[in-house]
């Protein structure tokens, strides 16, 4: 398979056949160098060298009442973690200034449960404006679940500028993961967030046991919804949980995937989410030559790097921090796409 041709194909907007997309995720290791060259390409042509950080508040944890059995935070989950109500302004606002300390542009405020009530909605609504108002170079993302429009309309007015609800794998393997709601209730709440006008923000969780077609599947249909934003996850086997001890991604494997996603939606900001450094482990770097954004700082209920490690590990491979002074770092190739005249 000749990947450059596959990135071609990418930018001038056009899909990927199916047999092009499986050969993606079945590329020999040995081929991972040439294919991230490729996928790079796409990655420069629309992002140049900028990686967009992302900061994440769980600002309402556990005491879930749904059975998602990946997630800590379920009702079944025998994980040992902090559970607490809806955090306080003051709470909210200092992890916003943490937000704005370790470089991010985007705050993203997690509520867990089935989706909000509409006293929630106002606290939400009230701690935005409080964000907002403190600190505005800062985006407003937040993800409360299952959402009635009315209760996006309020966001929005609030100043929101982003729903993140992740469809996390396809119709056919949902309810292998959850039964107490549908992979139609995700999309629906897609929808709705986009309808009302907040930025959609919704992606994929790996290493559930997915069948390749299954990965497959969903880069297409996230390329159908055009989400502006596709957050990818790898599974952080959570002792406690059902799928603890599910160990089936290699960090060669979820560079392929990167380089799947990124081909198919070219456009769209590609995150390495949740993982990252489980997952990925030394080969994070390798990541950012086809992710455009990444998470500084802990998830939901686990660690992540230290944000230093994740700011020298950009200023190292010669990128730019989105929305900080580019003269901090030293590039050290073109933006459209140098890493592959490299490997040639």
């Amino acid at each position: 398979m000749n990947w450059n041709e596959l990135a071609s194909k990418s930018l001038e907007g056009n899909e990927l056949t199916r047999e092009e997309a499986f050969a993606v995720l079945n590329a020999g290791d040995d081929e991972i160098l040439p294919l991230l060259a490729a996928a790079s390409k796409v990655r420069f042509r629309h992002f140049g060298k900028r990686v967009k950080l992302n900061f994440l508040l769980n600002a309402k944890s556990g005491l879930c009442p749904e059975d998602c059995s990946y997630c800590s935070q379920s009702k079944i989950s025998k994980a040992g973690i902090e559970k607490y109500v809806f955090l306080s302004e003051e709470d909210i606002l200092s992890a916003a200034a943490r937000a704005r300390d370790s470089k991010a542009k985007r705050f993203c405020m997690v509520n867990s449960g089935r989706g909000p009530t509409d006293g929630e909605i106002e606290q939400v609504s009230s701690a935005v404006r409080k964000v907002r108002e403190n600190y505005p170079e800062l985006e407003v993302c937040v993800c409360l679940g299952l959402l009635a429009p009315k209760q996006a309309q309020a966001l929005k007015e609030a100043g929101v500028d982003a729903y993140n609800h992740n469809v996390n794998t396809t119709e056919n393997h949902y309810s292998s993961i959850c039964s107490t709601h549908t992979y139609k209730d995700r999309l629906g709440t897609v929808s709705t967030a986009k309808e009302h006008g907040l930025s959609s923000c919704s992606g994929c969780l790996f290493g559930m046991g997915e069948p390749d077609s299954d990965i497959v599947e969903l880069a297409y249909t996230l390329r159908g919804m055009n989400v502006d934003s596709i957050p990818i996850n790898f599974l952080i086997p959570i002792e406690g949980t059902p799928l603890a001890e599910l160990k089936h991604l290699t960090p060669q494997k979820c560079l392929k995937i990167l380089c799947l996603f990124r081909f198919l939606n070219p456009a769209s900001e590609i995150r390495i989410a949740g993982g990252r450094e489980v997952q990925l482990r030394w080969l994070q770097p390798l990541g950012l030559y086809v992710a455009n954004s990444i998470f500084v700082g802990d998830y939901l209920t686990t660690k992540g790097q230290k944000p230093e490690e994740d700011l020298n590990m950009i200023r190292d491979l010669g990128f730019e921090i989105e929305g900080q002074d580019p003269d901090m770092t030293h590039a050290s190739h073109s933006t459209d796409g140098a890493f592959a005249v490299q490997l040639k």
